[in-house]
């Protein structure tokens, strides 16, 4: 399997910096880098962000990590994503998920109450119906679409890729998607993990590919202080926050060694607690590039 890293923004990464990293990872020749959303944050939207840096670039791969669908009309996404794609061709690598880690912002993601996951279904399969020639029409619970096929028409089909970790989102990758991008789980749970969307996959009669398993994964070069622990607990409070955010740059190549093992092999790593990005780069690129095969 190729091993790939890639540059996770932080939350706070300030709009102005966002052209010295994507000139310095095309630079250095990093695989990606991946945009989260953020609405009330300072960090740039993740469509926006992609077409900024692609078109600053030539080989930089850009994804997100994740964004939300339901909430937003498929049809729509279709069109960014395929716009995108046609101007930077297999250099887009899209990831959605059920809903916003931020409590604040779900709201901002209307669908109707007690329906998202189902909402979140439909729209996969109406997004990827948009995504495909002559998909015919899409009459579904929640999206009615006479003629859902976009232009411009891709000359290869868009992988899409899921977040999440609950067993209904990951069997929902097995049945839907083409791809896991998790984050905040140990690799014991994502052995498990990928297991679960394979065979879940198999039931649908489908398959997904063996390298398309992957970790966000944050690193703290300054030590797990306080303030991150407590972030870490208020998500996992079940798990010691040394298991899902590298303590230094030993504790992250221990912790790849275990999600590698674990079948995973495309790794987002972010820098955890702020701190300088440039900097941050720089030591990526000393210390992850060498484990590319």
């Amino acid at each position: 399997m190729k091993i790939r890293f890639g540059v996770g923004l932080a939350g706070e990464t300030a709009p102005d910096a966002l052209p010295g990293i994507v000139d310095r990872l095309e630079e250095l020749g990093i695989d990606s880098l991946w945009f989260s959303e953020l609405v009330y944050s300072n960090a740039v939207d993740p469509f926006v962000g992609m077409a900024y840096s692609l078109a600053r670039t030539t080989r930089l791969k850009v994804g997100t990590s994740v964004v939300v669908l339901p909430g937003r009309h498929p049809v729509l996404v279709a069109k960014q994503l395929a716009s995108l794609a046609a101007l930077a061709p297999k250099r887009v690598l899209p990831v959605f998920g059920l809903r916003s880690a931020i409590a604040t912002e779900r709201d901002l993601f209307v669908v109707p109450e007690g329906k998202r996951a189902a909402v979140f279904d439909e729209s996969l399969r109406l997004l990827r119906a948009a995504l495909q020639p002559d998909g015919g029409p899409f009459d579904g619970e929640f999206f009615t679409v006479s003629s859902p096929e976009v232009q411009p028409r891709l000359a290869r089909p868009l992988d899409i890729w899921l977040g999440g970790s609950a067993p209904a989102g990951l069997r929902r990758i097995g049945r839907l998607a083409d791809g896991w991008l998790g984050s905040f789980v140990t690799p014991d749970e994502a052995r498990q993990a990928v297991q679960l969307i394979q065979e879940s996959a198999a039931e649908a009669g489908r398959q997904i590919e063996a390298d398309h398993f992957g970790i966000n994964l944050a690193v703290s070069e300054g030590g797990l202080g306080e303030d991150l622990v407590a972030a870490v607990r208020s998500r996992r409070p079940d798990v010691d926050p040394a298991d899902l955010v590298a303590d230094g740059w030993p504790s992250l190549h221990r912790l790849i060694d275990e999600f590698t093992a674990a079948g995973l092999s495309k790794f987002v790593v972010r820098p955890a607690g702020g701190g300088d990005l440039d900097a941050f780069v720089e030591t990526f690129a000393a210390e992850l590039l060498p484990r590319e095969n």
